[in-house]
């Protein structure tokens, strides 16, 4: 064989990586940055999964979708959403195709790693109130030491009356802070691991210092009764409130576009409503209406999808059955012909900390959407691991498409891993596969992922759906 043979040869033999701004157009680049825009005001304005759920569901009703409760009829080319809870919510559409070729499924998660409140929280110590806190999902403890933090939530009072909170994201709003030792007097915290420098229990959110105005010095706890009051004045609530209340503090850094060229966004809670709002916003954009669809975004799942609002709650299966019913179709037959995309993130090839990658299978910023063929850890535990079959035709569907796309495992066999919603889904007999952006920093207070990637993400789920 000759040269040119030779690498005519290897052109078509070997794998070769795109970037993808390498393969996208001028007007399609730009289309990149308009929805970027669209994605850094839900992420600013969702913090949390209750807001996630108001803000997609208020997207949804905008293109003609209604609420839909069990027992309410279901129509050809009905549009509709079920907010289970306010924690999570299904939105479906029905398609002109039988009920019994499957539904088109992509399922991401809306609550991200975070501090909630103790059930008591609230206590003063050497004149500074405090709010005491236990944290949810994997984080590192010491990076939430020293950065502004946000309050949101409900409280939730003894009339029953439920009152939605949201202090610390506005310009003129206050913001929280837990505090961390100075350099100074730090020897021996210097000397433990990471992962005991910072205790789950010294995570105490600072809420003010100013004892209540008037109040004698002997009566105590006057800053507590200070805060205290400022809460009943403009929420009627009392300490005993709180009990039955659920409220978490966030970062409250808003997203921002990072480098010269401002080709990628550092925000809070990348992971996982930066597949959520590709999820979601692929459905109400879609122009086909061939495949019934549906898009979930669930609640739990960095505590293991548990629960009435996370993704091993039956009631997504029950949206299933009822679609069924509504066209005399055997749930069974329509639950295997269904497939779906467990819309979830992996972690990005990270150049400062390359040793925790196996850099031939690891997936990298700008390099498109991630088909994860597994997550799980160590021998593959906690994962469904799809089959070839499945990957293969989802691969194609992306070709067909024009999506640039990659694979990537979660970094090393023996250095972690995690895991997704897909086995859940997949455990109802429905095929199903990991897709996702790759993420930088992920379950730290303020995560980076690359505008290319969030773009072909929602390209991928488009094309899927269709």
């Amino acid at each position: 064989m000759d040269e040119k043979e030779i690498k005519e040869l290897k052109e078509k033999l070997f794998f070769k990586s795109k970037n993808v701004y390498d393969n996208l157009s001028e007007s399609e680049l730009a289309e990149m940055e308009e929805y970027s825009k669209g994605y850094i005001r839900f992420i600013d304005a969702c913090r949390i999964e209750r807001e996630a759920v108001a803000y997609s569901i208020a997207d949804a009703e905008k293109k003609g979708y209604v609420e839909y409760n069990f027992g309410d009829k279901i129509e050809k080319g009905g549009k509709y959403y079920l907010n289970n809870r306010g924690k999570s919510v299904a939105f479906f559409r029905v398609g002109k195709k039988p009920i019994t070729e499957g539904v088109r499924i992509a399922a991401a998660h809306i609550d991200s790693p975070r501090l909630d409140l103790k059930q008591h929280p609230l206590y003063e110590n050497t004149g500074i109130a405090y709010f005491k806190t236990h944290y949810y999902g994997g984080i590192k403890k010491y990076q939430w030491t020293t950065v502004p933090l946000s309050l949101h939530g409900v409280l939730v009072k003894a009339d029953g009356e439920v009152i939605n909170v949201n202090i610390g994201d506005d310009d003129g709003d206050p913001v929280f802070y837990i505090s961390d030792l100075l350099i100074h007097l730090a020897r021996n915290q210097m000397g433990k691991t990471l992962a005991a420098g910072v205790e789950g229990e010294q995570l105490n959110i600072m809420l003010g210092s100013a004892p209540l105005p008037g109040a004698d010095k002997d009566v105590g706890e006057r800053v507590k009764l200070g805060v205290m009051k400022l809460l009943y004045d403009k929420y009627g609530v009392t300490e005993a409130d709180f009990v039955t209340s659920e409220l978490t503090m966030t970062p409250a850094m808003m997203a921002r576009e990072v480098g010269f060229d401002r080709s990628m966004i550092a925000a809070y809670g990348h992971d996982d409503r930066v597949c959520a709002y590709p999820a979601y916003t692929a459905l109400l954009d879609a122009e086909s209406e061939d495949n019934t669809v549906m898009i979930v975004l669930a609640d739990k799942e960095e505590i293991g999808s548990e629960g009435v609002t996370g993704m091993q709650c039956r009631v997504y299966m029950d949206i299933i059955d009822e679609l069924a019913k509504a066209f005399r179709a055997d749930p069974a037959k329509v639950r295997a012909n269904s497939m779906c995309l467990s819309a979830d993130v992996n972690a990005g090839f990270d150049p400062n900390w390359p040793d925790v990658h196996e850099k031939m299978n690891a997936c990298f910023l700008n390099e498109g959407v991630v088909l994860t063929k597994f997550t799980g850890s160590g021998g593959k535990g906690g994962t469904s691991d799809a089959s070839g079959e499945f990957v293969g035709k989802v691969a194609k569907i992306f070709n067909d498409g024009g999506v640039i796309w990659q694979t990537g495992e979660l970094g090393k066999v023996d250095q972690g891993g995690g895991g997704t919603v897909a086995m859940y889904i997949a455990n109802n007999n429905i095929d199903t596969v990991d897709l996702g952006v790759p993420v930088l920093s992920m379950h730290s207070p303020y995560e980076l992922i690359a505008k290319a990637d969030l773009y072909e993400t929602y390209r991928a789920i488009s094309a899927f759906i269709k």
